[in-house]
This record gives structure tokens, sequence and C-alpha cells, in this order.
């Protein structure tokens, strides 16, 4: 038995996409519904929008968000660490 080293990191480089992508997924969705909150839109409704649209064309409907999207967006990244771990691909030693 052989052991393919190329399946091996393809296999890799799939997982990492799949993970990286679903935090980046999970970023964005947290972030529209901790913006939605002080700003009294329906947060269901605003993270439906991210499904179909940038965060910048979103932002650019709701121009009263665009002021506090950075600091909900390393909040929700903070809350997202803590929950699920550093999101930094792994290393192969």
């Amino acid at each position: 038995m052989v052991f393919d080293l190329r399946g091996a990191l393809l296999k890799k480089a799939e997982v990492e996409s799949a993970r990286l992508d679903d935090f980046e997924f999970r970023l964005r969705a947290r972030t529209f519904r901790l913006l939605a909150g002080p700003h009294a839109l329906d947060p269901e409704a605003l993270v439906a929008e991210i499904a179909t649209d940038s965060d910048e064309a979103i932002l650019a409907r709701h121009p009263e968000l665009l002021g506090a999207y950075e600091e909900c967006r390393a909040h929700a990244r903070r809350q997202l660490i803590d929950e699920r771990g550093d999101p930094t691909p792994y290393k192969l030693a």
C-alpha cells in the first residue's frame, strides 16, 4: 500500500476551504444580525439578504448600518472564535 501524498493534500485543501467558507458565512450572518438590533430592522430579513447580495450592496441599501458595520463585524468574529475556534488554516508539520 502506498501513501497518496497528492490525494492527502487535495483532501486537506477541500476540508480547509469548506471550514473557512463556513466561518465566513457565519461571520456575515452574525454581523448583520448584530447590526439589525440597534437599528430596528428585522434580523431575519436582513440576514436573508446575504444569500443574494454582497455586504457592500446591503450596506448601500441600508446606509444607517454603515457606521456600525466594522464594530459589529469585529464583535461577531470574536464571538465565533470563542465558540468555534480560530479559523486560521491548520499547518501540516
